[in-house]
């Protein structure tokens, strides 16, 4: 059930029509969404706020509410009297607004074009700028990190170009400005806002604008140091894996992670890990057992017991 026109107003049913324009005007500015972008309760306020002048705002509407025979959304009653405004018995001309000559005969709500002139480029009151609509976008991981184009599908059927930007973080959201539903009165058509999720990759983890990923060595390049093929963002890259690397052992790409539009690209971490051959060897097994990893340790020992 709608509310009051004048509570919604902050007024009673004795306010003037130029307090009547007075109130609507500082509320119209206050919640109006062109003023609050992205927030539902302004919208809904703004909303009530304009309901609420159509009805006192309008010389004729008014006086009819004031009588009851219309209620607060401007619905037929059926019958005069009780109505909100409080108007005394006997009619709208024994009350306190449209005796011959009073405060509100001959006043016009029609045309409010001097009331939206300076705050929305001369709409109607009854302007309203269209809604927002919100979308969700899955996208791959390699996508937002290095931006991509996509085509989406509005649930009213219309195909939108999207461009995601290089370096899109999960649960970023993008706006299409004035591609929601078309305004009323001339006010500018609504936005489009898409949240987008992105997928997680099987190899990059991303954290802030560096990427951490793990590379497999062998036993030998592990002892030995040598080439190892990594897997970058923007494609594989030769590393040089040290010697005596052990499994956890860090190494850094300067540059090879996240480049957003504007600032330095972030790096690239990759963590060694040393994998034996599938099937285990037999050469490998026997030089193990052969091998005495302490001696060395146990002939210093010795030595400095002495």
């Amino acid at each position: 059930m709608a509310k009051n026109p004048y509570s919604v107003l902050g007024l009673t049913a004795s306010a003037s029509d130029s307090e009547i324009r007075a109130a609507f005007r500082k509320l119209a500015k206050q919640y109006h969404p062109d003023r609050n972008p992205d927030d539902k309760a302004a919208e809904e306020k703004f909303k009530e706020i304009s309901a609420a002048f159509d009805i006192v705002g309008d010389a004729d509407k008014r006086k009819r509410f004031d009588r009851g025979e219309i209620d607060a959304e401007g619905r037929e009653r059926g019958f005069a009297g009780g109505g909100y405004g409080g108007a005394r018995p006997g009619g709208f001309g024994g009350g306190a607004y449209g005796s011959a000559g009073g405060p509100g005969a001959g006043a016009s709500f029609e045309d409010l074009g001097d009331i939206f002139s300076d705050l929305f480029g001369g709409r109607r009151a009854n302007a309203m700028r269209g809604r927002d609509l919100r979308y969700r976008l899955e996208v791959d991981f390699l996508d937002a990190a290095l931006g991509a184009k996509k085509r989406v599908t509005m649930p009213d059927g219309r195909n939108l170009d999207l461009t995601v930007p290089a370096g899109l973080e999960d649960g970023q959201t993008l706006r299409l400005r004035g591609q929601g539903e078309p305004g009323h009165g001339g006010a500018p058509a609504g936005d489009v806002y898409v949240e987008v999720k992105v997928k997680p990759h099987r190899q990059f983890e991303r954290k802030g604008d560096d990427i951490h990923v793990e590379a497999p060595i062998g036993l030998a390049e592990a002892v030995l140091g040598g080439k190892v093929t990594v897997p970058t963002i923007s494609g594989d890259v030769s590393v040089t894996a040290p010697k005596n690397a052990s499994s956890g052992t860090v190494l850094r790409l300067k540059g090879r992670g996240i480049k957003k539009s504007a600032g330095v690209a972030g790096d690239q971490y990759v963590k060694l890990k040393i994998v034996l051959p599938e099937g285990g060897d037999k050469e490998l097994e026997a030089f193990v057992r052969r091998w005495k990893p302490d001696a060395a340790a146990k002939s210093r020992t010795d030595a400095e017991s002495v």
